[in-house]
């Protein structure tokens, strides 16, 4: 993980960031949403038998007809699961219900698309119609206990990014090696758009731990020596779209949190025995958290919260508990972008759902609330600084104006792209949003929005009447050019100059005309004039045209002027603007690799995986990638029209010295070592991933990797693009003990006045 915006979870957004999926359905609520059933309860007992990836269960569900002419019911399930046979219960009878199972790819007679799209991919599931008799009378509650069994057994597979990292694909998994099932599974009857609460009991092999969302109410083990079992019973009170359990050997440690409303919180972490001595840092982090947002958001909505080890990677938020792979919890994954993005979730995402018609507009606020503002919240403005100018580089880097889209258009994220927008951009509107109405309406927003939406889904639309409402003000022109509009201003400055004759002595009035390139937003812009003597003269201007002068009159000669210099305002930096680093070579239309060609074949071996996996990358329409370019020599590489990648140093690419051109003198690379910004490194340990602009177009660079000895270059290689938001970086034996950036050669929204003007 290389940075605090490209995280393996997220998340891991991040990493990484990876990453809560909080795409909800809404719940059936009567006869007005043209349903005819709703879904209230399951009573679940499941025996789960890893070794032969088999689960066995019983499924006592209620429901509520909603019309009289209830003739059948239709559930979504897994199509590895065999139905054996579903009854329906009167008084202590139990009669056989009569069903059948729509052929596959098909759905049930009368049922939409949009309905059909609330249960999730219609390959993985099967339809099971069953034929009931609406009850009579005012009590329309009717109940059928279903029996079934099959074997769950989709191994984890490694996501098909090269640079992104998402968790490990898999539609749920019963194994000896863990077990995950989650609602993309279907290892329960469901009606499409159903929140109902759940019982479940759920039988594993001794040694086993079962975990999944509300609270645990008893545990026993049953058994003789030898064929001992472990059973838990655990009761979801609150309200749910899809419910996950998760299973394996797992060490428990917990602790009571007392939040201010009174109620006693379970704070648990159920680790692997091997990283079980970690689990008072994730329970005091977890705590920490649970009380900062505690009063940002309002009272904590569920029974516990818990921190889970997965077997395989994931990054993912569920109601009382987020699932992290083994992987990010060695990392100790406490910071606020990765356990607070998860525990912010528990309010956003899991409490107030999301609209699934209108948007995702979970994401981008928890980013903005746990990856960016728990820096304020904390005192640590320059870090928050830092998190605004990054949320700007990586819309720069990864959002080309012809495949932009609205923030109200993301729905989930399965690229940079999506990140960019549904994450990074949607956090910045927050924060300007937060900027327009001032932070006491902002937060009083937040805390209403939680209060009046937990427990049913909101979309942007409710986001807009409750910040309008506490801020006193119409936001439709705010929503409509941030959330429902593509794009972002392109500033610059056309002209500032200054003036002091016939005004008092020292006195100065500063003339700044600003354009906008492309569409024209309306915008808040502020701007820092730095006087003689040091001190900063800051203003506010609003600015709605293409092209606008301002008027400024400030105490003594302006010695510079920048516009947004803290990065408040969401804009699009240009590429020639940006620092040079790794990020842009990846996100190039025309890219170039150069391998090794001299040396050992020891000294070029840790490149050859580089190079093949470049090579095999088709590039693609959608990203208007054209395939990797393989060149063989220096000179080929110097003519060519994208940006280039350099793979092995001095003595063993003939390329090196010319890709460190475009950074100055403040560089230096050798056989047995290297200087980068004025100090130098060596020894058998040391690697250099450095990006330097190219010398004849600035809008491309040169990105050269090496390491000093074979065995430093391939510790880096295996994960060489998740380092490219620097544009240098210094490792010893696979480690980041440096890093920086070379400035940009030119910033179009700051002006330094020359010293003999007036």
């Amino acid at each position: 993980m290389d940075g605090r915006v490209a995280r393996p979870v997220t998340i891991l957004w991040l990493l990484v960031a990876g990453v809560a999926d909080t795409s909800a359905g809404s719940a059936s609520t009567g006869p007005s949403d043209g349903r005819a059933v709703e879904l209230l309860s399951h009573e679940l007992a499941i025996t789960l038998i890893p070794a032969r990836h088999q689960l066995l269960a019983t499924d006592r569900i209620t429901l509520k007809a909603l019309t009289p002419q209830l003739r059948q019911v239709s559930f979504s399930l897994n199509r590895a699961l065999r139905v054996i046979r579903i009854q329906q219960r009167r008084g202590a009878d139990q009669l056989p219900l009569a069903f059948t199972i729509q052929a596959p790819g098909t759905r049930p007679e009368g049922m939409g698309e949009r309905e059909a799209s609330l249960s999730g991919e219609e390959e993985q599931v099967q339809w099971v119609t069953v034929r009931v008799d609406a009850p009579a009378g005012s009590d329309r509650t009717l109940a059928m206990e279903w029996s079934y069994e099959g074997v769950i057994h989709d191994p984890p597979r490694e996501p098909r990014h090269l640079r992104f990292v998402t968790p490990s694909e898999t539609a749920g998994h019963i194994g000896s090696e863990g077990i995950y099932l989650s609602g993309e599974t279907h290892w329960y009857p469901d009606v499409p758009g159903a929140r109902p609460i759940y019982r479940v009991r759920v039988t594993t092999p001794e040694g086993w731990e079962a975990v999944t969302q509300g609270r645990q109410r008893q545990k026993q083990v049953t058994g003789t020596s030898g064929d001992r079992s472990v059973t838990a019973d655990w009761e979801v009170a609150v309200r749910t779209d899809a419910l996950t359990l998760v299973a394996n050997r797992f060490v428990k440690a917990s602790r009571e949190w007392h939040p201010p409303s009174g109620d006693r919180i379970e704070v648990a972490a159920y680790l692997f025995p091997d990283d079980a001595q970690l689990a008072d840092e994730y329970l005091e982090a977890s705590i920490r958290y649970l009380e900062a947002y505690t009063k940002l958001l309002g009272p904590y909505p569920f029974p516990k919260f818990a921190v889970v080890e997965n077997f395989f990677a994931s990054g993912l938020g569920m109601p009382s508990f987020t699932l992290l792979g083994s992987g990010v919890v060695k990392r100790h994954y406490v910071q606020p972008f990765a356990l607070g993005h998860e525990i912010v979730h528990s309010w956003l995402g899991n409490w107030v759902f999301n609209d699934p018609g209108t948007g995702n507009w979970v994401e981008g606020l928890t980013t903005y609330l746990a990856n960016y503002y728990y820096d304020e919240l904390t005192g640590k403005a320059e870090q928050a600084r830092e998190q605004r100018r990054m949320m700007l580089l990586g819309y720069a880097v990864y959002v080309r104006p012809d495949t932009d889209y609205p923030v109200a258009r993301f729905r989930r994220k399965s690229d940079p792209k999506d990140n960019a927008i549904g994450y990074q951009k949607a956090a910045m509107v927050f924060h300007m949003l937060r900027r327009e109405i001032g932070d006491g309406a902002f937060w009083a927003g937040l805390r209403q929005l939680v209060a009046d939406y937990g427990g049913s889904s909101a979309a942007w639309g409710d986001l807009e009447r409750v910040f309008a409402e506490k801020g006193g003000r119409d936001l439709r022109w705010f929503f409509a050019q941030w959330v429902e509009g593509a794009g972002a201003p392109s500033l610059s400055v056309a002209e500032a100059v200054t003036q002091s004759d016939g005004l008092p002595s020292g006195a100065v009035t500063l003339r700044v005309r600003l354009a906008q390139v492309g569409p024209v937003f309306r915008l808040h812009l502020p701007l820092a004039v730095k006087v003689e003597g040091g001190t900063v003269h800051a203003t506010t201007v609003a600015m709605d045209s293409a092209d606008q002068v301002f008027t400024l009159a400030v105490p003594a000669r302006p010695l510079s002027l920048r516009v947004d210099p803290d990065f408040e305002m969401f804009r699009r930096l240009a590429r020639e603007q940006l620092p040079p680093m790794l990020n842009m070579f990846v996100t190039d239309q025309e890219r170039s690799v150069v391998p090794p060609a001299g040396g050992t074949e020891a000294e070029r071996a840790p490149y050859q995986d580089l190079v093949a996996r470049l090579a095999s990358e088709k590039g693609g329409q959608d990203s208007g990638q054209k395939p990797v370019s393989v060149q063989a020599t220096d000179q080929d590489a110097a003519a060519a029209r994208g940006s280039v990648l350099i793979l092995g140093g001095p003595g063993v690419n003939r390329a090196a010295d010319w890709a460190a051109r475009g950074c100055g003198s403040g560089v230096s690379l050798g056989r047995d070592r290297f200087t980068v910004d004025g100090r130098t490194y060596e020894g058998p340990s040391m690697a250099l991933l450095l990006s330097c602009r190219h010398a004849d177009r600035p809008d491309r660079v040169v990105t050269l990797f090496y390491g000093l000895t074979p065995p430093a270059a391939a510790k880096v290689a295996r994960l060489l693009f998740f380092y490219g938001w620097q544009s240098y970086l210094v490792f010893r034996d696979g480690t980041v003990v440096a890093r920086g950036d070379f400035s940009s050669p030119r910033e179009q929204l700051e002006v330094r006045f020359d010293a003999r003007e007036r």
